[in-house]
């Protein structure tokens, strides 16, 4: 298998969201494709009709599309060996299942649920370790089958596990597994509505359709000898397998939607970049030699190998995630920047304020490195879309001092005889200001940040007085000075009291 070109596959089942596991998954089996010239395969395992979610097909193709993943054969991209849906291939897997029990290797079971419960419950009294089937109807005889058969009697098909030798796996990421065939469970292949289980369907389908690493997670680990058994039964050669750690919560628990989102839509809708994503879920159990923390996807394909995968399980850091977002964030194009904070005034209360390209961009500029996320743009400094109607209180207690309104009034004095100020006119002449009253330039810089902007951080203090413009300064610090003295006057009377 060494020699041929890889297929591997992402086969999820449409129930609902795409879990950030399984967007790992396809992560790592797209990445490995693409790392050594193979191919990148999407089947939907949708033979459980109960769980089947209208919609979710779409969703989930509509999300790789959207981090990028695009597959080379799939649902609307057909190969020579569709259909990838399994609900369209019920023939193959009955005509295989048929096989398996000519040979022995399988047979139908008509036990009723009750007998099954029954006997889960007698061995669970009986404190085995596993609950098995005990074989009754591998022993019925010939007549026995074919009679409850004709009259349609309920029946699945299960596995028949023979004794021999412990099967074993050769694994990439868990090296050498070994099982004693005394806990492989006659697996049922065949379920009474004629649908195929996980397990026949998808050695069945990996076979035919050229699979040759099987790249899923941990938890598929303990039914991976039930599928080698299965690939013994029908004469075919094995995948390579890799079975990829678990992802955990900060407890250790595993990772659930009881301790925090857990859906890429998820993620996508509080604004984290596809990017940024990638490379975080890249990291939730693989690493360079160099511990590397920064990636686009084309260095992923280049540097990503199975022998780099962990065996032990990954920890969901949410704030590592937004350091990788603010990262990616940052390295962007600014004209990106621009295009992605026009959506986000567009749903946002600023819809209808009409702002140049200009202006969008000294924002993006000046406040880059005081955000993680796009949104962060409004969220974080909505004083350049619109004035303040209130002051932070604990700025004005801290700095607003009792010459804070002649100082600014002689600032703005100075400001109204400019003519386009740049952002080096707004520093000179604040420092003239200060100067003149013999006092440090910070006497000055924080009243006019608070004055401006209501708050008492932000980006620098220049940068914020030039991108408002002159003209919005002197109308916010005129507007300020109307109500901060008040504002002070309450505190100092507060403080008399107390």
């Amino acid at each position: 298998m060494s020699n041929k070109k890889p297929r591997v596959r992402f086969a999820p089942s449409p129930t609902g969201y795409l879990h950030v596991g399984g967007l790992r998954t396809a992560l790592y089996n797209y990445l490995f494709a693409k790392k050594n010239g193979g191919k990148f395969i999407l089947r939907i395992e949708d033979t459980d009709q109960n769980r089947f979610v209208e919609g979710a097909v779409d969703n989930l193709i509509e999300t790789l599309n959207w981090v990028g993943l695009e597959y080379d054969e799939g649902p609307n991209k057909e190969g020579s060996v569709g259909p990838y849906f399994q609900s369209e291939r019920l023939d193959i897997y009955k005509k295989h299942a048929e096989q398996l029990i000519a040979h022995g290797d399988a047979y139908q079971c008509f036990c009723t649920t009750e007998r099954l419960t029954e006997l889960r419950e007698k061995q669970q009294r009986a404190k085995l370790p596993q609950a098995k089937y005990d074989k009754l109807c591998l022993h019925l005889s010939k007549e026995e089958t074919e009679k409850n058969l004709t009259e349609g009697k309920p029946h699945i098909v299960r596995l028949n596990v023979k004794g021999g030798d412990n099967v074993i796996i050769n694994d990439i990421v868990r090296d050498r597994v070994e099982f004693t065939r005394d806990v492989i469970d006659d697996q049922v292949l065949i379920k009474t509505d004629g649908f195929p289980t996980y397990h026949l369907a998808n050695v069945v389908d990996d076979y035919l359709m050229g699979i040759t690493h099987v790249i899923r997670g941990e938890e598929w680990l303990t039914s991976t000898p039930k599928h080698i058994l299965l690939y013994n039964a029908f004469g075919w050669e094995l995948p390579t397998f890799a079975h990829l750690p678990l992802l955990l919560n900060a407890d250790r628990s595993k990772l659930s939607k009881r301790q925090g989102d857990v859906a890429v839509e998820d993620y996508k809708a509080k604004g984290y970049l596809k990017e940024a994503l990638l490379n975080f879920v890249a990291l939730l159990g693989w690493s360079t030699s160099e511990n590397e923390e920064f990636f686009n996807l084309d260095d992923l394909i280049e540097k990503f190998s199975l022998e780099r995968v962990h065996k032990a399980g990954a920890i969901f850091n949410v704030e590592k995630l937004d350091w990788i977002n603010a990262e990616h964030l940052r390295k962007k194009d600014k004209s990106e920047i621009l295009e992605m904070l026009k959506v986000e005034l567009a749903e946002s209360k600023y819809k209808d304020l009409e702002l140049k390209d200009e202006y969008l961009l000294l924002i993006i500029e000046a406040m880059l490195e005081r955000v993680s996320f796009v949104k962060e743009y409004i969220d974080n400094s909505p004083y350049f879309f619109e004035r303040p109607t209130s002051y932070d209180e604990t700025v004005i207690k801290k700095r607003w001092k009792d010459d804070s309104v002649d100082l600014l009034q002689k600032y703005i004095q100075k400001l109204s005889l400019l003519d386009n100020p740049t952002k080096e006119d707004f520093e000179i002449a604040l420092k003239q200001v200060a100067e003149e009253a013999e006092c440090g330039a910070g006497r000055i810089i924080h009243p006019a940040r608070v004055a401006t902007s209501g708050v008492g951080i932000g980006p620098g203090v220049y940068d914020l007085l030039f991108i408002l413009g002159k003209d919005e300064v002197i109308v916010r610090i005129n507007d300020a000075l109307k109500v901060i003295p008040e504002i002070k006057e309450r505190i100092n009377q507060q403080k008399q009291n107390t």
